[in-house]
């Protein structure tokens, strides 16, 4: 194993690597396996059993408002289980305290029993401007909404007596209510008791996360950071530094600090890996399993593919979400997810959820190069017809755009 020698000005420990590179081939399965996709599919019903191991697998699940397929932290359990009833993961994650809401990578639910580890980032608050103006200006005003939600209950930002008008300049048009419960949702003194409709209903977070999880003596800054890039090398399999920090949303420098710990306690060990031209970090638990089999629709906010230049670096694959991209300058199209099969990275499709006409439609669908473009459309299909019926659709509808979609359209009909 590599000792944290270090070198000036990178932060990556150790003068060089002894040991060969790891095959790239070698590390696209470890880092498979590290998020779980090296396990068979569920077979029968999935239960919470399936649920807890996913997300204590992957750490945290990634939440967004985007609705075009389905919301975006039910995908990650249908890539890995398969079918499942989403109203059962509704009621785990909203309901049986082991899961809670906050800002992890961006907005994550994540395993109760981590909650202490977030507590550095609720003390120093997330420096939003339209929360620190109010936190400055009318800290009164944030005392008098947690009293309400003391007093009454779980609240929506409805609910609130004066929530005040929408900011027209502000990026999300926040309220002054919505800012004063952000601001007690950053600072960790409520949490998300429910989403109805995808609307927070805000509680005190005593009591909604079981006490045991609450402690009065939290770990340090530095504490809390080596554990929670651990978790990240766990989560990740073999990693580079700014992989490791984006997980999290770890700051590099600090990032680069605490992994000269992690070295030293035989935690991580330092690597290379074929291409990347860079040091990468083995964790010492990671498992590189002979193949993996197996095909999955992967969202575009997957803990996959969360860090692009990793993405990059492991599979040659460039992704770009295009939702913010004007439509005439779209590459790929506006909700774009990869297709994984056997361990590769194959083709990408934009899909909608046609709710209305009941059908799953494939507005593109593109194949990358090198892989058997019958083979890859013929797995594709069965994948997009078994999300069309997870999601209570009637059937998939490929449309003419992409050098996959003919072959797509023809096992389609």
């Amino acid at each position: 194993m590599a000792t944290p020698s270090g070198r000036a000005g990178d932060g990556d420990y150790g003068a060089a690597v002894s040991a060969p590179p790891i095959p790239l081939a070698r590390a696209r399965r470890i880092a498979l396996a590290a998020q779980g996709f090296d396990r068979p599919r569920a077979r029968g019903r999935v239960d919470v059993r399936h649920f807890r191991r996913v997300l204590r697998t992957v750490g945290l699940v990634q939440l967004d408002s985007v609705n075009v397929v389905v919301r975006a932290h039910y995908l990650p359990f249908f890539s890995r289980l398969g079918p499942y009833d989403r109203s059962a993961l509704d009621r785990w994650l909203w309901g049986s305290g082991e899961v809670f809401e906050y800002w992890g990578h961006e907005a994550s639910l994540i395993p109760a029993e981590r909650h202490r580890w977030f507590r550095w980032r609720m003390e120093q608050g997330l420096g939003w401007q339209r929360v620190t103006r109010l936190e400055a200006d009318d800290p009164e005003y944030i005392e008098s909404v947690y009293d309400e939600i003391r007093l009454r209950g779980a609240l929506e930002v409805r609910d609130l007596p004066e929530p005040g008008e929408r900011d027209a300049t502000s990026m999300w048009g926040w309220s002054k209510g919505k800012a004063a419960l952000e601001s007690l949702f950053a600072r960790g003194r409520v949490t998300t008791a429910a989403r109805r409709n995808f609307v927070r209903r805000y509680d005190l977070t005593e009591r909604v996360i079981p006490s045991r999880h609450l402690l009065d003596d939290p770990p340090t800054r530095r504490e809390a950071q080596r554990e929670l890039l651990r978790l990240a090398a766990r989560s990740l399999g073999v990693a580079t530094v700014d992989d490791l920090a984006d997980y999290h949303r770890i700051p590099i420098r600090d990032a680069r600090s605490v992994i000269g710990e992690l070295l030293g306690d035989g935690e991580l060990e330092q690597v290379a890996v074929e291409g990347w031209g860079r040091p990468a970090y083995l964790h010492a638990e990671a498992r590189a399993p002979r193949r993996v089999e197996g095909a999955a629709l992967i969202s575009p906010f997957d803990s996959l593919i969360w860090h692009r230049p990793r993405l990059e670096r492991l599979w040659g694959f460039r992704y770009r979400l295009e939702i913010y991209v004007p439509a005439d300058r779209r590459v790929h199209g506006y909700y774009v997810l990869p297709f994984l099969l056997d361990g590769d990275l194959v083709a990408r499709v934009d899909l909608k959820a046609d709710r209305e006409a009941g059908l799953l439609r494939v507005r593109a669908a593109f194949a990358e190069e090198g892989h058997d473009p019958v083979r890859v459309a013929r797995e594709l299909c069965s994948e997009l017809e078994r999300a069309a019926s997870w999601l209570g659709l009637d059937g998939v509808a490929v449309e003419d755009r992409g050098d996959l979609a003919p072959r797509l359209a023809g096992l389609s009909r």
